[in-house]
C-alpha cells in the first residue's frame, strides 16, 4: 500500500481517500498521523469524524500516530467537516483532521487535513506529508514527552457564529435530510435556532447509510422530493455524508438544478456587492457567465476540488467560490465548503429577494448537461489524459477554445466537453454541456468514443 501511494500520491482533489482496509489501512492512517505530528513540530491537533462504520477505528489510528509524534490531541467527536474546519481556527489548533470519505460509498473512508486558518491542506502541505511518509522522516517522541488527549463537544461555537451572521425574519418550513451522515445533529439544531419549523428525515447517525446514499444525487432524493411536496413546506435541503455539500428541493418538490442553484446565489451576491469575482471550476455550467457578467461581475474558473476553489478564491479576492456539486465557500466566514452555512445563507437570500426558490432559479438559463464516467485505474489516469490531449482535439476540428487547467476542456459551437480524472475514485469523468439536448448528445457521442479508445489503449 505504501509503495502504491508514494508512486501515485496520497492526496486527491479532496484529501486522502480509499476503500477501508484495502486502500486505506489503519497502518497507513497511523503513519499519516505521525507525519502530521512531524510536520507541525508536535503541534496541537483537533480531530473529528463522520458516521462511517470505520471512522472511530481510523480516528484511533491517526490519534495514535499523532500522540506517538508528540502532538496533543483534542477529539471533537462526530462532527461535519465544515464545523471541524471552523473549530480548527476557533480553538487555535495547529491543524485539524477530519476522518471522512464525504459523499463516497460506505466502504470508503478518508482523511482531510486543515490549517489553523480553516483552509484545507494545499499542494505544498500535501507534498510535505507525502514526503515524510514515503521517506519515513518520522519524529517519534520519547516516552516522557507523550501528551494526553482530551475530548469535548464544541459545536455550540459554530452554531452561535452562524446565528450571528444569519438572521431570518420568516418562520421557514424546512425539511432536512442529513442522509444519516455527520450533519444529523448540527443541521436540525441550527435551523431550529434560526426560528424555522424543521422536519428531519434520515437524521439518525448510521454508517451503513440505510436511508439513502451519502451522495445527495437525484435518484437518492426522490423520497425527499415527495416529503416536501406532501408536507407543503418552503424548501427541502439534503447534505452529503460529511456536510460540505448541500442540494435543494424547491417548494414544489422539484430538485433544484445544481448549476442553476450555484448561478442563482452567485448572481445574488454579485448584485449585492455591485460586482466582484466569483470562482468556480472548469466543470461548471456556462450559465454562470450568462448571469454574472451582465451584473459587472467576473467568473474565474479553476481545477475541480474544494482546495483549488478555496485557493483561487483567496488569490483573486473573490466574494464567493463554489462547485456545481453544492460545495460553496464563503470567504467572509471561513475557507471550507460548508453545506450547512450555505443552506442558511440561501434562505436569507430568498428572504431578501422575497422570492420562492423555483421562481428565482427559473431566471437562470438551463442548458443540457450530460455526464459519463469510465472505470480507469489510478495508475493509468495520467497516461489517458496525455493521450487525449493529443487526440481529442482532432475529434472536434471546429473547436473554439482549448484548456488543460484540469484534464482537457474543449469549447465548441454552442457547448463544451470536459474530460478529467476523478480525484477521489478510479474513474475518468466526461462532462458535456450544450444549448440543446440534441447538440449535447452529439458532442458526447463523439467524445466518449475517443475517451473509451484512449482508456483501452492505455490500460492494455
Amino acid at each position: 500500500m505504501l509503495a502504491r501511494t508514494v508512486k501515485q500520491r496520497l492526496f486527491g482533489t479532496s484529501g486522502i481517500r480509499g476503500i477501508f482496509n484495502v486502500d486505506l489501512t489503519p497502518k497507513l492512517v497511523l503513519q499519516v498521523g505521525l507525519a502530521l505530528a512531524t510536520y507541525t513540530n508536535a503541534g496541537e491537533i483537533v480531530i473529528g469524524h463522520d458516521t462511517r462504520v470505520s471512522s472511530p477505528l481510523l480516528e484511533h489510528s491517526v490519534m495514535s500516530g499523532l500522540l506517538a509524534g508528540g502532538s496533543s490531541v483534542h477529539k471533537l467527536g462526530l462532527i461535519p467537516t465544515p464545523v471541524l474546519a471552523f473549530l480548527t481556527r476557533e480553538l487555535k489548533a495547529d491543524a485539524g483532521v477530519m476522518i471522512t470519505a464525504s459523499h463516497n460509498a460506505p466502504e470508503y473512508n478518508g482523511i482531510k487535513v486543515f490549517n489553523r486558518d480553516s483552509t484545507a491542506y494545499g499542494k505544498e502541505e500535501q507534498k510535505e506529508i507525502e514526503k515524510i511518509v514515503s521517506k519515513k522522516f518520522l519524529n517519534r517522541a520519547a516516552w516522557r514527552a507523550i501528551k494526553t488527549h482530551t475530548s469535548s463537544d464544541e459545536t455550540h461555537r459554530y452554531l452561535e457564529a452562524v446565528c450571528k451572521v444569519v438572521e431570518l425574519e420568516r418562520r421557514w418550513r424546512v425539511v432536512l435530510d442529513p442522509g444519516c451522515g455527520a450533519t444529523c445533529h448540527v443541521a436540525p439544531a441550527l435551523f431550529r435556532m434560526l426560528g424555522c419549523k424543521v422536519t428531519a428525515v434520515n437524521s439518525q447517525p448510521d454508517g451503513f447509510f440505510p436511508g439513502r446514499s451519502p451522495a445527495p444525487e437525484p435518484a437518492a432524493l426522490q423520497s425527499l422530493c415527495e416529503v416536501v411536496k406532501q408536507l407543503h413546506v418552503d424548501i427541502g435541503i439534503a447534505y452529503d455524508g460529511d456536510g460540505d455539500r448541500m442540494v435543494l428541493i424547491d417548494e414544489k418538490g422539484v430538485l433544484a438544478p445544481l448549476d442553476q442553484t450555484l448561478a442563482t446565489y452567485a448572481s445574488y451576491l454579485v448584485k449585492k456587492h455591485k460586482g466582484g469575482v466569483v470562482v468556480t471550476t472548469v466543470e461548471a455550467s456556462m450559465c454562470l457567465e450568462k448571469m454574472i457578467e451582465p451584473l459587472h461581475g467576473k467568473v474565474v474558473r479553476t481545477k475541480v476540488g474544494d482546495v483549488e476553489v478555496a485557493t483561487a478564491t483567496r488569490r483573486h479576492k473573490a466574494i464567493f467560490g463554489g462547485e456545481p456539486c453544492g460545495a460553496w465557500i464563503h470567504p467572509q466566514h471561513h475557507w471550507c465548503p460548508d453545506g450547512i452555512l450555505s443552506s442558511a445563507l440561501l434562505l436569507k437570500a430568498l428572504e431578501d429577494e422575497n422570492r420562492k426558490l423555483s421562481s428565482l432559479i427559473s431566471e437562470v438559463p438551463l442548458y443540457s448537461i450530460l455526464r459519463e464516467k469510465l472505470p480507469c485505474p489510478n495508475s493509468s489516469k495520467s497516461g489517458v489524459i496525455k493521450d487525449l490531449e493529443k487526440k481529442l482535439p482532432t475529434v472536434y476540428p471546429e473547436r473554439e477554445e482549448q484548456s488543460t487547467i484540469d484534464g482537457i476542456r474543449l469549447t465548441v459551437k454552442n457547448g463544451w466537453i470536459l474530460v478529467r480524472p476523478s480525484g477521489t475514485e478510479p474513474l475518468i469523468r466526461v462532462t458535456v454541456e450544450a444549448k440543446s439536448a440534441k447538440e449535447a448528445e452529439k458532442i458526447m457521442e463523439k467524445g466518449l468514443k475517443q475517451v473509451k479508445k484512449s482508456v483501452g489503449e492505455t490500460i492494455n
